[in-house]
């Protein structure tokens, strides 16, 4: 099954385009991504928050929004995202993902940040200043009615923050 959680990693702008054949590797020995929304809203049409506060983030995201608004299987899912990077994000950037369905871990992952963010037709390094994108995915029918939790923590090579974000409760 492929399970699209593009908004993940707008780096994604991050957060990403993340497939389930991508990130075939579940359960990984990680440390838990703690899905509270426990950090601001993140601006626009999307369900996501920051999983703290994202002042000090190398990204700061000026909007991401999703259409439609929540996410339904079997249609497309556009996202459009709008930020700045403070620095150049360089070419070792890791993302965590995690996806969650109900009290299941579905994605539990390390990935390669520049290796994603292909998903969303962007190359690293990704140069300080604006950055946008626009991705229409196909959100796949069989993906089993719920609640979906999942997060995207990005950081540099040298291990600094980009950014983190979640999303809680997304039910199909």
């Amino acid at each position: 099954m492929k399970l699209v959680f593009s908004t993940t990693i707008v780096l994604f702008l991050i957060p990403l385009s993340v497939t389930a054949r991508t990130l075939s590797v579940f359960g990984l020995d990680q440390s838990p991504i703690q899905t509270t929304n426990t950090g601001p809203p993140v601006n626009g049409s999307n369900p996501l928050h920051y999983c703290s506060d994202p002042n000090n983030n190398i990204l700061q995201i000026q909007s991401i929004d999703l259409s439609p608004n929540p996410p339904k299987p079997g249609e497309s899912l556009t996202i459009e995202a709008r930020g700045t990077l403070r620095q150049t994000v360089e070419e070792g950037a890791k993302v965590l993902l995690q996806v969650k369905y109900g009290l299941i871990r579905l994605i539990n992952v390390e990935a390669d940040l520049c290796d994603q963010i292909e998903n969303v037709d962007l190359h690293c390094p990704l140069k300080e200043g604006e950055i946008t994108f626009q991705k229409k995915v196909d959100i796949p029918r069989e993906i089993p009615p719920g609640k979906y939790a999942a997060t995207a923590d990005a950081y540099t090579k040298d291990n600094q923050k980009i950014t983190c974000i979640q999303a809680e409760g997304i039910e199909f």
